[in-house]
């Protein structure tokens, strides 16, 4: 289980998180939505090492985390599939997988995650050999996942999967996002399509400007006026 505790982050004088507290059980889909600036990129950042923390408290199975190495973060199983995609655009899809497991040794191992992610990601399969940055927004964002899994994490963390997405690919990806977690991988999802986030959570925290101000499960969040009101337009 990963566990905050009054994590507080600033940049340059901007307080950024003010003191959040949230939990992501195991084998659990937990969705942070808010609108942007609230601070959920920080949030994601933060637990992988990429921005330091002032105080507060980042545990993964009873293990601190803050003030440890990236390194150290992504071989206690972490990943993070990051917001805008960030695939190597010079390299084929194949190279960009294989960058994933880059702190892996088991090289058998790997060869079989890579022909796991072309089962979950048939797309990546038929253009193994192609550049990354040939490929549709679609297609980035699904080789974007599918680095980050090739780290072999127990929890998974993206940051805005749909942004900037047609509403058909939308679909596939968040079916893809439950179907990693089905395999046993732990999500921790940040996304703005507070809709569809909501639908497939477990459990669910609204951030606004670097607090939590409500929790619970995707569908009590789903039904809740304010959220409706907020995050999902007038028909919900």
């Amino acid at each position: 289980m990963l566990k905050i505790e009054h994590l507080q982050v600033a940049y340059g004088g901007i307080q950024a998180l003010r003191g959040i507290s949230l939990e992501v059980p195991d084998g659990k889909i937990v969705t942070l939505i808010g609108a942007n600036g609230a601070g959920k990129s920080t949030t994601l950042r933060t637990i992988t090492g990429l921005v330091k923390a002032q105080s507060g408290s980042i545990q993964w199975n009873g293990e601190e985390l803050l003030g440890k190495s990236i390194d150290r973060i992504i071989s206690a199983g972490i990943a993070l599939s990051p917001e805008g995609r960030r695939v190597f655009a010079d390299m084929t899809v194949l190279e960009n997988l294989k960058i994933g497991a880059y702190l892996r040794r088991d090289k058998a191992e790997v060869e079989k995650d890579v022909e796991w992610v072309y089962t979950l990601f048939p797309r990546l399969q038929e253009r193994s050999w192609q550049l990354a940055g040939t490929l549709s927004g679609g297609e980035q964002q699904m080789l974007a996942v599918g680095r980050a899994l090739m780290s072999r994490p127990k929890l998974m963390m993206l940051d805005e999967p749909s942004l900037g997405l047609a509403p058909l690919v939308v679909q596939d990806i968040f079916k893809i996002i439950q179907e990693i977690n089905r395999q046993g991988v732990t999500v921790l999802l940040v996304e703005q399509n507070a809709n569809m986030a909501l639908k497939i959570a477990d459990l669910a925290y609204v951030l606004e400007t670097g607090n939590i101000t409500m929790r619970g499960t995707g569908a009590e969040l789903l039904a809740d006026e304010r959220v409706k009101e907020a995050y999902l337009g007038k028909n919900g």
